[in-house]
């Protein structure tokens, strides 16, 4: 199939510039073992690659339809009113993304009357420029997706330049409610996140007087922190073992060693989801690069399909809180927290909620054996001979990360590189020229959908700040809750609300510099509500109407969502209990970053 020339070049740019900040970090670090000496602004130039990289996969996921979207009602249009539907979405998406593309501007303008570098003479104007070049080609892609006529396509992107002109102008009362309410209404219809979060801050912005630069700035600065790319490394690292062989090797790797058991299935199925969960960060890709394999075992095993597609929805989303796992960096980043303390905060809890789900999946499980055997030792050693290599990634991220010879970066680096190695060179199943594009095109999507929300997600968590809305929090909060057991309980009940309406990404961003400070005020370390945030996330996962896994789950079966959605109650209710005890017995999650400290 022809490919244009502008999606190649976007593929070829998104590939070296995930390649540059690989690389980079890693080079930094043997340098500095070996010779003692460094390479200048090599921090500085990773944060830029990141940003390079989350602008371009946005932009690729705008070319393949993709951008993360969260809204069911879509789904139950037909016809004219499906086409009125899209018309509208696209349309307010692509207003949002023109004016994020004047706020870019603007930035890159003040920017260039200064004279701050990155490294070697190069400005940070021209690094911020991929900010309205990717904003620009994100809303001629969302204003071509509007129809499929010219003339839908000509009014989407005649009003989306009309409101960016319209800036010069005043917003005031009742059309900043027209237009909020403009983009709750498309989000209800499935208009990417971005612009949901994103459109609500410029509104609010221009509304108050504010300028729409600082929504730019607010992206570029969470993207450019010095910890964020260990975000689409880790990504990385994950795409290249779930695109390889290794799930092939994992899961023999699991059937040998506990496949000849009761339950056995459950247990492999757990085990290989949440190990690639933890890397990937990203439970849709898990489902859909393990699901083909794992649903026959499970159905092998005895189990109904009712109870094979609970499991493996609620499998999807374990490696959440186990290291590396994204949400415990971006949940660090956001507290200003530690990561590596994190990381040891997220062990226990990660292991009980895989205990307990692995528990429940064997209860599930017949009591008559189909197919009964019994423990083979020569098998058990050639699948682990195998697997070796995938199986010592752990062990790499974790001696990076606490070896103290790299920082998280040059750690999450490492692993990436390594990931790249196993499966590209040594084991050799992804071809270089074919396969390694590909797969990072791939990642790129999934970054790009997740920095695209994260920075539009600071913005309007920005705007929140300004308004006093955490002072105003607390003190409502101090006033009508008694104790600590009561605000943890309130707690929960809000984050499982939060967690049926929001996605991780822009929940974690939007609402944890908001709960940081209430925990504060009745006692609850930062770490534990970390996890205690991040355990109810992942329940969100499970829970309508914005259970990822669910939708994942039901796309990758051909099954009704209705169907997936009662299938994996019970196990809800699982992950439930796990919540409640993470959440009251708080050395679960502080008891390891305090021996470590």
């Amino acid at each position: 199939m022809r490919v244009g020339l502008l999606p190649a070049v976007e593929d070829l740019v998104l590939a070296a510039a995930f390649a540059a900040m690989a690389l980079l970090p890693v080079a930094e670090m043997v340098l500095r073992s070996i010779l003692q000496v460094g390479i200048s602004g090599a921090a500085s130039l990773t944060q830029h690659f990141a940003l390079i990289a989350g602008m371009l996969g946005a932009a690729v996921a705008a070319r393949k339809d993709r951008l993360l979207s969260l809204s069911t009602l879509a789904s139950l249009l037909q016809g004219r009113s499906a086409q009125l539907a899209r018309l509208f979405t696209r349309t307010v998406a692509a207003i949002v993304g023109a004016l994020l593309c004047l706020a870019g501007i603007e930035l890159v303008a003040a920017e260039h009357l200064g004279s701050n570098t990155i490294a070697y003479g190069i400005p940070v104007w021209l690094a911020q420029a991929v900010l309205p070049l990717g904003f620009a080609l994100l809303t001629c892609r969302l204003a071509w997706s509007a129809g499929d006529s010219w003339p839908a396509r000509f009014a989407a992107l005649s009003l989306a330049l009309a409101a960016a002109a319209a800036t010069r102008f005043p917003l005031h009362g009742a059309w900043v409610i027209a237009a909020v309410c403009a983009v709750l209404i498309a989000a209800a219809f499935g208009s990417p996140v971005f612009t949901t979060l994103g459109g609500a801050a410029l509104f609010l912005f221009w509304g108050s007087g504010l300028p729409i630069a600082s929504l730019a700035l607010d992206h570029y600065s969470m993207v450019v922190n010095p910890s964020l790319p260990m975000i689409p490394l880790f990504t990385l690292a994950g795409y290249f073992l779930a695109e390889g062989g290794a799930p092939r090797r994992l899961i023999r790797v699991c059937h040998t060693l506990f496949g000849g058991f009761r339950g056995g299935a459950a247990i492999v199925t757990v085990l290989a989801c949440a190990f690639f969960t933890s890397f990937s960060g990203a439970s849709g890709v898990t489902i859909i690069a393990l699901g083909g394999m794992l649903m026959p075992l499970l159905l092998s095993a005895g189990y109904s399909q009712k109870s094979a597609l609970g499991l493996l929805a609620a499998a999807g989303s374990l490696g959440g809180v186990l290291p590396p796992g994204l949400p415990l960096v971006l949940y660090a980043i956001v507290a200003k927290v530690s990561i590596e303390q994190m990381f040891l905060a997220g062990i226990l809890p990660g292991l009980l909620l895989v205990a307990l789900v692995a528990f429940w999946g064997y209860r599930r499980a017949p009591y008559a054996v189909l197919t009964p055997r019994h423990f083979d030792w020569g098998e058990a050693r050639a699948a682990l001979l195998a697997a070796k290599w995938e199986l010592l990634l752990p062990l790499v991220a974790f001696f990076g990360l606490f070896s103290g010879l790299a920082t998280p970066i040059e750690a999450a680096a490492l692993t990436a590189v390594y990931a790249f190695v196993v499966e590209a060179l040594v084991n050799r199943d992804l071809d270089l020229k074919r396969d390694v594009p590909r797969v990072i095109a791939e990642c790129g999507i999934s970054i790009g959908g997740v920095l695209l929300i994260l920075g539009v997600a600071l913005g309007f968590t920005n705007y929140l700040v300004d308004a006093r809305i955490p002072e105003r929090a607390v003190d409502w909060a101090t006033g009508a809750i008694n104790s600590r057991w009561a605000f943890l309980l309130a707690l929960n009940a809000f984050l499982l609300a939060a967690g049926c309406l929001l996605d991780i990404f822009s929940a974690t961003v939007v609402l944890v510099p908001l709960l940081v400070p209430l925990g504060l005020q009745f006692g609850v370390d930062p770490i534990h509500l970390g996890i205690i945030f991040l355990v109810n996330m992942e329940l969100g996962y499970l829970t309508p109407p914005v259970g990822m896994n669910l939708f994942f789950t039901a796309y990758r079966f051909g099954r009704p969502l209705p169907e997936v959605t009662r299938a994996a109650l019970p196990v809800t209710a699982v992950l439930s209990l796990a919540v409640l005890l993470v959440t009251f017995l708080p050395w679960l999650a502080t008891g390891l970053p305090k021996l470590f400290k």
